[in-house]
C-alpha cells in the first residue's frame, strides 16, 4: 500500500460507522480497510485481556475478520459496529479457552497454591473494552495538541514532568494547568456524548 492509499483509509476510518458499513456492504474494499484500520487494536485486545498469547490473538484477530465479513448484512445498528466487533470477539476467545481446556492437563495443587481467583467476567471485560474504545474515540476528536498533553499526563507511567510537557509542546511551563484543565473540558464533552 503506498503513501496516499494510506492517507485515503486514514481519513476513511474517521467516517462514522454507519457510513463505514454501508459502504462495505456496497462492495467498497476501501470502506472495509477503514473498518479494520479504525478497529484492529481494539479486536486484539479483546484476547489479550482475556489472557491469550499474541500468537492466539493474532490467529482470533483473523477468525473474527472472517465472522464480520460473512455476518456485517446481519449487523442492525450500524452505529454499535465497535460493541458488536467486541462481542464477536469475545465469543472467539470463550470459543478457544473451551477448545484449549479440553486438551490441557491441570494443576490443582499450583491453584490451591496460588491463592483465590478473581477472573474476569465477560460483561467485565466487554464493559472496560467498550469504555476503552469510547475513550479513543473521544480522544481522536479533541485537537492534536490535547491528544499529546493527555497522553504525557495521563497515558504515560511514570506522566512526563511538566518541563519536558512544555518543551515539547513549546508552550510556557505555567500555562499547562489552564491547556490541561480545557483540554480535558474538550474529552469531558466528547465522552458525554457516548454515555462514558
Amino acid at each position: 500500500m503506498n503513501a496516499t492509499q494510506k492517507k485515503a483509509e486514514v481519513r476513511l476510518s474517521h467516517r462514522p460507522d454507519e457510513w463505514l458499513v454501508k459502504e462495505c456492504l456496497s462492495g467498497n474494499e476501501d470502506a472495509w480497510n477503514a473498518i479494520l484500520d479504525k478497529y484492529q487494536k481494539l479486536i486484539y485486545s479483546v484476547p489479550i485481556r482475556y489472557g491469550l498469547s499474541v500468537v492466539d490473538a493474532g490467529d482470533i484477530f483473523q477468525q473474527v475478520c472472517v465472522d464480520v465479513l460473512e455476518s456485517l448484512k446481519h449487523l442492525r445498528e450500524p452505529r454499535s459496529l465497535a460493541a458488536w466487533l467486541i462481542r464477536i470477539a469475545s465469543h472467539r476467545c470463550l470459543q478457544w479457552a473451551g477448545r484449549e481446556r479440553r486438551f490441557q492437563s491441570f494443576d490443582f495443587e499450583a491453584l490451591a497454591d496460588s491463592g483465590p481467583v478473581t477472573p474476569e467476567t465477560p460483561d467485565t471485560v466487554l464493559h472496560d473494552l467498550a469504555r476503552g474504545q469510547a475513550l479513543h474515540e473521544a480522544m481522536a476528536e479533541i485537537p492534536a495538541r490535547c491528544q499529546e498533553l493527555i497522553r504525557m499526563l495521563f497515558f504515560e507511567f511514570p506522566a512526563v514532568p511538566y518541563e519536558q510537557v512544555a518543551e515539547k509542546l513549546g508552550i510556557a511551563k505555567g500555562s499547562i494547568g489552564f491547556i490541561r484543565m480545557r483540554c480535558l473540558s474538550r474529552l469531558r464533552m466528547k465522552l458525554a456524548g457516548r454515555r462514558f
